[in-house]
């Protein structure tokens, strides 16, 4: 009878990678120093919010990593659309429409109004238009 090792079907063996000449010189950037600046940290500490309002700022940011919710946000900062006229500008089903006007229902960044059948869309407050503007602002810089 033959002996056969067995292996582990979701076990694989690890792989290293050679590194290359640029990321064995790269040089990581620290604080040399040991002195603790407290007046400077004290400062930060006192000024950061609570854990759970960057818990609520990180995932509001989240929000905008979706294109296809960015396009929307984008749609109704020019007008007030209803799901049909925002699946027919970007090209996309109303059910995919729908599920992203939900999430950005969810987190207050659009508001919805009915008008008999039709339920209207647009953005909540100035607020969502200056976050935006904003970003827009930072991701043109590096054009000039």
């Amino acid at each position: 009878m033959l002996s056969r090792k067995f292996t582990h079907p979701f076990k694989c063996s690890r792989i290293r990678r050679k590194r290359t000449v640029a990321e064995r010189n790269q040089i990581v950037e620290q604080c040399d120093c040991v002195v603790i600046h407290d007046e400077i940290v004290n400062h930060g500490r006192t000024k950061m919010p609570n854990e759970e309002v960057l818990f609520n700022l990180a995932e509001l940011f989240k929000i905008f990593s979706d294109s296809t919710r960015v396009k929307i946000l984008w749609a109704l900062d020019e007008s007030e659309l209803c799901v049909c006229d925002i699946s027919v500008l970007l090209n996309m089903t109303q059910s995919a429409i729908s599920h992203q006007l939900k999430v950005l229902k969810q987190v207050n960044l659009v508001k919805s109004r009915r008008e008999g059948k039709i339920v209207y869309y647009s953005l909540s407050d100035d607020h969502v238009k200056n976050i935006f503007n904003q970003g827009m602002i930072h991701i043109s810089e590096g054009d000039e």
